[in-house]
């Protein structure tokens, strides 16, 4: 009788990986198509539950810029996945590889170096969307404020720090992947692990202040007000501060940093210019809300977790030769430890390319658990401060950050990490309308 050869684990691989790239695509555009039709169809009247506050130039404003950042990320997907291809089954990481070897021996160095020029290539290959949407799309609809300068500063910083931080720690993966046997990939997990908590500590010090200016909080009023809230939730900070968000856009927001002893209140300068004094301290209590239910300890936990779940994944793949040639890439066939020992930089990066690929799917369940704790964090803040005062805030930054009140249901679900206005302030005390609150 004939007999039918099986595929080959590489054929197999490639062909999956074609398959779920492919779906992964069709699945963002059928998604996109709807968020664009969806805006597009309700541009033309607000929605009755925001008649009262949101006028119709604002709301058509918001359907636009909707819109406009849709039909980008569209060119920017389909951008995506060309290099992806480009860099894996089309041979270009390989072909990388070959070119570096001409010039340097195998070794940490020529490691380093592949990891150093993969991501500068890439750094390049984005930067016409980096510059579109900032210069562009960005500055279309009024929100940004950076200069040409401050944009190449940011970027020349932004280029440092990742030698400074990542090339140190890339070494340090490395050496183990090559040094520390079978259960590398735990050690290395650990090294990750710690080298997270480190970043947490010293961002709001050391970091941050590199890119923006950051002021004590001035208005003593509010001081006393905010740090009354924070004394009632049980929340202790290094500081309250105020960061010049209006050099660079103005989108407005607040937020906590850092790890332990760090951590740090930060609003906005352009938050503190659109909300009273109320209002900052609605929006502040949800964001102890979050501290209070532990979400932030829950998803930093989680992130270990499946960070942990990886790298024993890549600690297996990196060992199989299928991997490698499936994924477009010839590997050498060394020896370490009595095993075969390909390259290690090469693995970390077909992993980094192949996963969002396979896990693109756990999408909505993330944005889902991320929605249940913004619904919880409102619930809190409610508690803490006045429900109409935060439905008041929301309903401004929405306006002002010129965010849609009426995304695709579907889109929103796939895609949201907030809920979407509607279902938000549907939990709320009605605000005052514009009339009354100029009125009292």
């Amino acid at each position: 009788m004939p007999t039918t050869n099986a595929l080959s684990p590489s054929l197999v691989l490639t062909l999956a990986f074609a398959t779920a790239l492919a779906l992964q695509l069709l699945v963002q555009l059928w998604l996109n198509t709807r968020q664009v039709r969806h805006v597009a169809q309700h541009r033309d009247q607000v929605p009755g539950t925001f008649a009262n506050h949101i006028s119709l130039a604002a709301h058509q404003k918001a359907a636009d810029y909707t819109l406009a950042k849709a039909r980008l990320g569209l060119a920017h997907m389909a951008w995506g996945a060309l290099i992806l291809l480009g860099w894996t089954l089309l041979g270009g990481l390989n072909a990388l590889q070959t070119a570096l070897l001409q010039f340097m021996a195998p070794g940490m160095a020529q490691q380093l170096v592949l990891l150093a020029a993969f991501a500068l290539i890439s750094g390049l290959l984005d930067l016409p969307f980096s510059l579109y949407q900032t210069f562009v799309l960005e500055a279309r609809f009024g929100f940004n404020k950076s200069t040409p300068a401050i944009w190449l500063g940011d970027l020349l910083k932004s280029t440092v720090l990742a030698a400074v931080i990542g090339l140190p720690i890339a070494w340090v993966i490395l050496w183990f992947m090559g040094a520390a046997g079978s259960l590398w990939w735990l050690w290395a997990w650990g090294i990750w692990t710690g080298f997270q908590l480190l970043l947490m500590w010293i961002f709001p010090t050391f970091i941050a202040p590199w890119f923006n200016k950051f002021e004590p909080l001035a208005d003593e009023t509010l001081k006393a007000r905010v740090t009354r809230l924070m004394q009632r939730c049980g929340f202790a900070a290094k500081g309250l501060f105020v960061m010049d968000g209006s050099r660079r856009s103005a989108h407005a927001n607040a937020y906590f940093t850092g790890f332990g002893a760090s951590k740090r209140v930060v609003f906005y300068d352009t938050l503190l210019q659109q909300l009273n004094a109320d209002e900052v301290e609605a929006v502040l209590a949800h964001e102890l809300g979050h501290f209070k239910h532990k979400h932030i300890t829950k998803r930093m936990l989680g992130m270990f977790a499946l960070s942990l779940a990886g790298f024993a994944v890549l600690g297996w793949l990196s060992q199989q030769v299928w991997f490698f040639t499936g994924l477009g890439v010839t590997p050498s066939t060394a020896m370490v430890f009595g095993q075969p020992a390909y390259d290690n930089a090469l693995a970390l990066l077909l992993f980094m390319l192949a996963m969002p690929v396979f896990t693109f799917w756990a999408s909505p369940l993330l944005a889902h658990f991320s929605r249940r704790d913004e619904f919880e964090a409102d619930a809190y803040a409610m508690q803490q401060a006045q429900g109409s005062a935060l439905a008041s805030a929301l309903l401004k930054l929405y306006e002002d950050n010129a965010s849609t009140l009426t995304p695709d249901p579907v889109y929103a679900r796939y895609y949201y990490s907030h809920p979407p206005a509607v279902e938000r302030l549907a939990r709320m005390p009605a605000p005052a309308t514009p009339q009354s609150a100029s009125a009292a």
